[in-house]
């Protein structure tokens, strides 16, 4: 007889050949728009489907996981940060949880090393003066931004995409330093040419450009607080390609506008809030719209991750990236 094959329900609409491969293998329902599920359709997917396929706009709490029904077994996330899940209370329901780290890093750290450059450079304020009418030509004095060869760049949290900015860091010709809640293995510090801070007080404190790459976690909650932020040099710069919920966003804004921190690379904002006005109106910052992982080539690789933890989850196998609660 032939095998049931897996009910599995897809947030948002992924790239077409990831749904057609995903399509061949199980019974899949894909919405007819690509926009996201709002609270009720969400609980009416983990209801009736054995998988569900979320994004990081899904936010899957303790109260949506209790609406859960018994068939649910797996959500496989498109996408390597989980905290928008709850993955202890999924855990305690028998609901296993799988991620797709790895592929999106060399991404992400272009990304960085784009702000980077954007802010210290003054790109922006470049490319909005060419698309009008003010350019009179060249002057020695005019858009004056900051070399990045010699400066220090701290990385907060040193994991694969920390490492992946470090690499291209050092090819810049910056000092890297880093704070990581475990410190790095001697001989890949040495490849890295990285200065571990056992204090990020005093590696803040020091250094040229900030680079955020640590998940969100309760304990990385507004790690960068007020208090925290007010340790940076005034000419130093702060590039967000992580989660925005690391920053007091509300703080960063007040020093931005102050200038008590020279500029801000932000590919990632507290959305909780919306979007801050006061922080778009901003010169010296660069504002995207979550665009580290987005490339062509990574969001295939992320969709084939989700089609082998699903897969191998069907053949009666724990899913290869699956997370774990205590890990996080």
């Amino acid at each position: 007889m032939p095998t049931k094959r897996l009910s599995v329900v897809v947030t948002r609409r992924l790239p077409e050949r990831v749904e057609a491969r995903m399509q061949e293998l199980f019974d899949v329902t894909l919405g007819p728009e690509d926009r996201p599920m709002d609270r009720t359709e969400l609980a009416e997917a983990m209801r009736t489907a054995d998988v569900i396929v979320p994004n990081l706009r899904d936010r899957i709490d303790r109260a949506l996981i209790a609406q859960a029904g018994p068939n649910l077994r797996l959500i496989a996330n498109f996408g390597a940060g989980v905290d928008h899940i709850d993955v202890a209370t999924c855990r305690e329901r028998g609901i296993l949880v799988s991620n797709t780290p790895d592929v999106v890093t060399d991404d992400t750290a272009d990304m960085t090393m784009a702000l980077i450059l954007s802010v210290t450079r003054r790109i922006p304020e470049g490319l909005a003066l060419m698309q009008g009418e003010g350019w009179q030509g060249w002057s020695p004095g005019a858009l004056l931004g900051g070399r990045i060869a010699g400066r220090r760049l701290g990385i907060l949290g040193m994991g694969r995409i920390g490492q992946a900015v470090a690499r291209r860091a050092n090819a810049f010709g910056m000092q890297v330093h880093y704070h990581n809640r475990k410190r790095l293995r001697p001989e890949t510090e040495a490849e890295l040419g990285a200065t571990y801070w056992e204090s990020l007080d005093q590696m803040v404190a020091r250094v040229d450009v900030l680079s955020i790459n640590c998940p969100h976690t309760p304990s990385t909650f507004h790690l960068m607080n007020a208090r925290r932020l007010k340790l940076m040099k005034t000419e130093a710069v702060i590039v967000n390609t992580s989660r925005g919920e690391v920053i007091d966003e509300h703080a960063l804004t007040r020093m931005l506008q102050a200038e008590e921190i020279a500029g801000a690379g932000l590919d990632v904002v507290d959305y909780s809030d919306g979007i801050s006005a006061d922080l778009r109106a901003l010169r010296n910052v660069v504002l995207l719209p979550h665009m580290g992982s987005a490339t062509r080539e990574g969001r295939a690789e992320m969709g084939e991750k989700v089609i082998i933890n699903i897969k191998t989850f069907a053949d009666g196998h724990r899913p290869p990236d699956q997370v774990f609660a205590g890990l996080l």
